[in-house]
């Protein structure tokens, strides 16, 4: 593990190049109004990351970057003009913001255009504790990604072969400023290790992996322990059956949970309740969920996978409830959206921030025990879900459930519903929360979903 020693504090220059964008954002803010915009907006970022792959034991990319991006946007009037570049000489840049401001007089009238109300702008910037740079070399992420797939092949000699190991850190700078005067800096870290291997052999072959994510170094599972945490994961697949199609309790694992949580945000998200696109239009203030189902958007939450105390338009972030009670509270809004629908942008701009969904139940063993018999999912597959009648199938793959164990695994199945059907009958959320997501939930029950298999 690499500590942050006083030599690398003393080498890391982020605050200087945070203030350089924030140099750039102001001089092309005053460039936008002497062109005639009557607001403007800028966004600039830089990345820089390193991330190597390896399998069989060999090396097969080492991948070095540097990122970066201007972006600016113009609005004369309820006009609006956007344009970005990557170039960072003053010809560019002034360029940029022509072509924005030309693009603008040519677009029409949009009278939900414009930036945020200016008293939404956030005022106050605490640490988030979001910066936790790696003074990673190629050298000792390769060791880590060798490490890491050795110690999964290794596990057990029904491993039969590797998709790889990789090892990936990076660190993100950004500056968003705009004609309102405000301007908000954000710096940011994020580290993976991760593995995939392949079980069997000929037609009986399996592949699964595991990977381990987190913005600090020390947060990060141990190279080895995921190699063979892949490897039990992938040797509990093999020989999977199929099930025939009936009615079953299905048991969502914590790591595709939240694609349910994923599914709700969609269809609460500004654009798709404008464009009447959902299936959930009007639902702000209805019960969706059993009534002690809940889930809080915490944006200020110390070491958040999506911690910010502004969103992207400025506006300030504060800890509410998108679900309480079962009731959904608000929808997911940007001041866009806010303004096609008579509403007040809720500094979801961007997206949403850090989601915690409350736990009423165990770890997924006492789930699995407590259901009895059903199926539990570990895998989807396939887009079929349709975000205007909320429609759900998917292609799926986990283990059937008998008398409170695990008995076997499954593949080659479809489970289907309706999403608002299965909302409402979630039987209970586990306490075994997968934190390699913003959308932070234990795995969930679903009292009753169709299971299509063989027949």
């Amino acid at each position: 593990m690499n500590a942050i020693t006083p030599e690398t504090r003393a080498s890391d220059d982020s605050l200087q190049r945070l203030e350089n964008l924030a140099g750039i954002s102001q001089r092309l803010l005053e460039r936008a109004r002497a062109m005639g915009a009557t607001q403007a907006e800028v966004s600039c970022s830089e990345e820089r990351g390193l991330e190597v792959n390896v399998r069989l034991g060999e090396v097969e990319t080492v991948e070095s970057t540097h990122d970066r991006g201007i972006a600016v946007t113009v609005y004369f009037g309820q006009r609006k003009g956007s344009a970005s570049t990557a170039d960072l000489q003053e010809s560019s840049l002034e360029a940029t913001v022509a072509q924005a401001c030309a693009i603008a007089r040519h677009t029409e009238d949009d009278p939900a255009a414009g930036l945020a109300d200016p008293e939404l702008m956030a005022t106050g910037f605490p640490d988030l504790d979001l910066w936790h740079p790696w003074q990673l070399g190629a050298d000792e992420a390769i060791d880590l990604a060798l490490a890491c797939e050795a110690a999964g092949r290794d596990a057990d000699p029904r491993i039969s072969n590797s998709d790889g190991a990789s090892v990936g850190t990076s660190q993100s700078l950004s500056v968003y400023a705009n004609s309102h005067g405000f301007i908000g800096r954000d710096r940011g870290s994020h580290h993976s290790i991760g593995c995939a291997l392949i079980g069997g052999q000929g037609d009986g072959m399996q592949r699964d992996g595991w990977y381990s994510s987190a913005l600090a170094r020390e947060d990060l599972q141990d190279a080895a322990q995921i190699g063979r945490t892949a490897a039990e994961r992938t040797l509990a697949r093999l020989q999977p059956r199929s099930l025939p199609t009936g009615e079953v309790p299905v048991l969502f694992a914590s790591e595709v949970a939240r694609s349910l949580i994923g599914h709700l945000l969609s269809a609460v998200s500004g654009g798709s309740l404008y464009r009447r696109a959902s299936f959930l239009l009007d639902s702000a203030g209805t019960a969706l969920f059993p009534s002690w189902f809940n889930i809080d958007e915490l944006p200020l939450l110390r070491r958040g996978l999506r911690s910010s105390a502004f969103d992207g338009e400025g506006v300030a972030t504060r800890n509410s409830a998108l679900v309480s009670d079962g009731v959904l509270q608000r929808y997911i809004l940007g001041s866009y959206s806010a303004r096609k629908l008579g509403l007040q942008t809720t500094a979801n701009a961007g997206g949403v921030h850090n989601l915690q969904v409350s736990a009423n139940a165990g770890d997924r063993a006492s789930l699995v025990a407590g259901m009895g018999r059903g199926l539990l999912v570990t895998e989807l597959m396939g887009q079929g879900v349709n975000g205007v009648t909320g429609d759900y199938s998917r292609g799926a793959g986990g283990f059937w459930v008998e008398n409170g164990q695990i008995a076997y695994p499954v593949d080659g199945i479809t489970i289907a519903g309706n999403l608002r059907q299965m909302f409402a009958s979630i039987e209970a959320v586990g306490s075994d929360v997968d934190p390699r997501s913003h959308v932070r939930t234990g795995s969930i029950l679903v009292g009753r979903m169709t299971v299509a298999g063989e027949d």
